[in-house]
């Protein structure tokens, strides 16, 4: 039996984080720690993209026209919808994580979730760099781990080598 792991590795990789801005002190920092996750694990600087959309609903179709460039080996999503008192929220957070899901299956590109879907803005910080840690790191490791898993899997020679 083959079995496969990858590991957080960016050498050579271009990747993208797309934004939402809406609830920006929660946004920057997630955008802020999947940039420094990149870099950090070898991605050069050069090489990661930052797109700004205005709210979570505008996520997928930003993923889409981003993947739809062939730039890109992962996409890291990035965004911060708070429940709050609205019922605007389920349809909102829904739909954004449907279409950013079906980009991911459609182009068959890693692209990872951390658009984070919290009751209170307190639980949004805790995500954000706070006590829970920064889930737009974790969606920027997942990405490179993806992509390595990825090379290692489905190889072109067929080799188990680094498996």
């Amino acid at each position: 039996m083959a079995e496969f792991n990858g590991d957080p590795r960016g050498e050579g990789r271009r990747i993208v984080v797309v934004a939402s801005r809406f609830n920006e002190g929660i946004t920057v920092p997630l955008a802020e720690g999947a940039v420094s996750a990149l870099v950090g694990r070898g991605v050069a600087f050069d090489d990661v993209d930052v797109l700004w959309v205005p709210g979570a609903w505008e996520l997928p179709v930003a993923v889409r026209r981003a993947l739809a460039t062939g730039r890109y080996d992962a996409v890291v999503v990035v965004g911060a919808g708070v429940r709050g008192d609205t019922p605007p929220f389920d349809f909102v957070a829904g739909e954004a994580s449907r279409g950013i899901m079906e980009a991911s299956r459609d182009f068959e590109v890693p692209v990872t979730m951390g658009l984070l879907t919290t009751d209170t803005m307190e639980q949004a910080e805790a995500r954000a760099g706070g006590a829970h840690g920064n889930k737009g790191a974790d969606a920027a490791l997942a990405a490179l781990e993806m992509l390595d898993l990825f090379d290692r899997a489905f190889a072109d020679d067929g080799s188990e080598e680094d498996a």
